[in-house]
């Protein structure tokens, strides 16, 4: 039943979004596919409106920082058509050196306090956002705690030597 519901709502996208809806995937039931910062606000716009669809509830929008990859740091946005009962999730990759993004805060309300947190641990600008400023961290902090820019350990600390641990 839920492969039919993913099938037909892909079908959808594909069919509005020439080439732009890439990656399609299923795990575990959940729809999740990739598209560009360009339609991001297109497609989260016509997921909310369209009577087909209908994803009213903005469940997340969230992080992924990807060191190794050019485009490093993917958006993900989630959704959820109530009625329906399906969820989808959307990734966006953009670049970690100029990691700038439109804004959803003009399609749901509650995507400002979800951006803030994006922002303030991954340093994602959201372009056009309201109020963009940190919400839990200091203002003076000069990082993004959940970009992978620093050592994974404390090289000093000695309970952690590889000898002891026979390596």
């Amino acid at each position: 039943m839920e492969e039919t519901k993913n099938n037909e709502l892909i079908q959808l996208l594909s069919e509005n979004f020439n080439g732009k809806i890439l990656n399609v995937e299923e795990p575990y039931g959940l729809l999740t596919f990739e598209t560009t910062k360009d339609v991001i606000i297109s497609v989260l716009s016509f997921l909310k409106e369209n009577e087909k669809t209908n994803f009213n509830f903005l469940t997340d929008i969230t992080a992924v920082h990807y060191p190794e990859k050019k485009q490093g740091i993917a958006v993900v946005y989630h959704l959820h058509n109530m009625v329906k009962r399906i969820r989808v999730r959307i990734k966006v990759f953009i670049d970690q050196h100029d990691p700038v993004i439109p804004t959803a805060t003009s399609l749901w309300n509650g995507a400002n306090w979800m951006e803030r947190e994006t922002y303030d641990f991954f340093g994602v600008k959201f372009e056009g956002h309201p109020d963009l400023r940190r919400i839990l961290n200091m203002d003076d902090l000069g990082v993004f705690p959940m970009l992978k820019q620093y050592p994974l350990e404390d090289p000093n600390r000695v309970d952690k030597k590889d000898e002891y641990f026979g390596r």
